[in-house]
């Protein structure tokens, strides 16, 4: 198995293989973090103004509150661009984990399924370029996708195919080869 696929990385643990996003670059990681802080100074400034000019029509404190609320809106944007993925094969138990983990307390997501929930594993060419890595699963019905490896270069291609094929053997569906 090679160590990375697309924007993830692969290994073993424990009779389980794990998929982990890469994380963002530490600069990304930090601009939350610094438009809040630029809210709260805005948020401060504009108090302040409002509270000194009472009198006055409150344009320049109008102003920085709106900025504020702005910024803060753009936080919350980059924080969910930001949030990472995982998943877990569990041979042992033959269920599938799909996490979704944010910066931001309380925000992870996690979902348990066996592998006889999962429908198909499907190899998509986003508009962008690449390659991209989904399984599709849930009642027939009202299907749902999961992206579970996403920017896989052309290079990549034979990789992909047998990571492909080993998930699909895993969840036992027909036409990879094996089951």
């Amino acid at each position: 198995m090679p160590p990375r696929l697309g924007d993830v990385r692969l290994f073993y643990d424990g009779g389980r293989l794990v998929g982990e996003s890469l994380p963002p670059p530490w600069t990304l990681r930090l601009l939350p973090t610094l438009l809040v802080a630029l809210a709260a100074v805005c948020t401060g400034v504009g108090l302040l103004l409002l509270v000194r000019d009472a009198g006055r029509t409150p344009g320049a404190a109008t102003l920085l509150l709106v900025l504020a609320g702005a910024l803060v809106g753009g936080a919350l944007v980059v924080e969910a661009r930001l949030r990472r993925r995982r998943f877990v094969l569990h041979f042992k138990t033959e269920s599938l984990r799909l996490e979704t983990l944010a910066w931001a307390p309380g925000a992870a997501r996690t979902e348990t399924l066996p592998f006889d929930d999962v429908r198909a594993v499907h190899i998509l060419q986003p508009p962008k370029g690449g390659y991209a890595l989904v399984v599709e699963y849930g009642p027939e019905a009202a299907p749902r996708r999961a992206l579970l490896v996403r920017d896989v270069r052309p290079q990549e291609s034979d990789t992909l195919y047998r990571v492909w094929r080993l998930l699909h053997n895993a969840f036992g569906l027909k036409g990879a080869g094996l089951a």
